[in-house]
């Protein structure tokens, strides 16, 4: 600046001028970095293709009901092959809506060759000061979810893909548990949590109730570790999606940091590979309820935040036929899945492109 301050011998009047000054371009600039805070929100519906989000309107209208993200200003479509097969499956499928790269089915983060790491946008955002959030109706080690915080040759090392997330540093989790918390001979992944500051609730009540920066919210013990009950089949003690939702919230705004928040209606999925509609539509209604809660939240914050709703493909084959749905598959097909964006930058998810280029849509927003 062309000058030096010399403190030690700076005057109680230009002491005074200093700190007037200063508290002027606080006032100035604290405003400007208010509003330079980031909110991002990645639904994954699992599974959610254009014959299940046909089956679901039509049903949401003769029952009364909408799907919120319906009617999101912007619309896309996404390609969903991986790097070795035209069907992908749920690894893969999360590597390239995580990272922006495909990889074979099976694995997560990890290039098709094995020779690189891929790096989830979670993981590019938290070491620039966002604080980050995963949720989901199954359990927590699961493709769609370690997708955003893992690297694994094989999805099924449940362990070692949740020893991952214990020290991944991500401020919130929330999902029905850990399918191999506590194998043989090995630390249980439930010391390692708590070895990394960690704090694990059973309840929407208790986790709420922590002053833990970093929470772990999964089913109490006797409960389902592979899932939460079925939209349908919940009663009063089993917490959905949406409570999970505004609880992720709640938890990462009180961290007074731009957030990224990735929330998966797994079970989604896994109604259409058993084709039970009823199951199927009360997953992408309560899916739906969860992105309300969002919604909710940008209509307050709307200039610093962006959701999007996608799928990372296709279940089921479903397709409407006038006696109302069908199931042509037990699986995964490769066809396209829809997009719906709102909020600032939306307007770069219109169109027909590959899942690898969410991400980069994503950055677009938060540079």
């Amino acid at each position: 600046m062309g000058y030096k301050l010399q403190s030690l011998h700076i005057t109680h009047y230009k002491h005074k001028s200093l700190n007037l000054k200063l508290s002027i371009l606080f006032l100035l600039f604290f405003p400007v970095f208010l509003s330079a805070q980031k909110y991002i929100f990645y639904f994954i519906g699992d599974g959610f293709g254009v014959g299940a989000l046909t089956y679901c309107e039509n049903m949401a209208k003769e029952k009364g009901d909408t799907l919120c993200f319906t009617q999101f200003p912007v619309t896309g479509f996404i390609t969903t092959h991986s790097a070795d097969s035209l069907v992908t499956c749920s690894a893969a499928a999360a590597t390239a809506l995580a990272s922006g790269e495909k990889t074979n089915n099976g694995m997560l983060n990890i290039s098709p060759d094995l020779k690189r790491k891929l790096t989830p946008i979670s993981k590019t955002l938290h070491q620039q000061g966002f604080s980050v959030g995963i949720a989901t109706s199954v359990s927590l080690d699961h493709a769609t979810p370690a997708g955003f915080y893992a690297h694994s040759t094989s999805r099924t090392d449940y362990y070692d893909i949740a020893k991952q997330l214990a020290v991944s540093g991500f401020e919130f989790f929330a999902g029905s548990g850990f399918r191999q918390p506590e194998p043989a001979r090995t630390v249980s992944i439930f010391k390692l949590l708590k070895d990394n500051q960690y704090t694990v609730s059973t309840s929407i009540r208790q986790c709420a109730e922590s002053q833990s920066i970093k929470n772990v919210l999964i089913q109490p013990q006797g409960k389902n570790v592979k899932q939460l009950p079925y939209a349908i089949y919940k009663d009063k003690t089993d917490f959905t999606l949406p409570q999970i939702t505004r609880l992720g919230i709640e938890k990462l705004t009180a961290l007074e940091k731009p957030f990224f928040f990735m929330v998966e209606g797994g079970l989604i999925d896994w109604a259409a590979h058993d084709n039970l509609s009823k199951e199927l539509y009360g997953e992408v209604k309560e899916f739906s309820e969860a992105i309300e809660v969002a919604l909710n939240f940008y209509k307050q914050n709307a200039d610093e935040t962006l959701i999007i709703v996608t799928a990372d493909h296709e279940t089921g084959g479903i397709i409407t036929v006038s006696k109302g749905i069908r199931f042509n598959s037990k699986d995964h097909t490769g066809n396209i899945v829809p997009v719906f964006a709102i909020g600032k930058g939306a307007e770069n998810f219109s169109g027909l492109y590959d899942n690898t280029h969410i991400t980069s849509k994503i950055l677009q927003f938060c540079n």
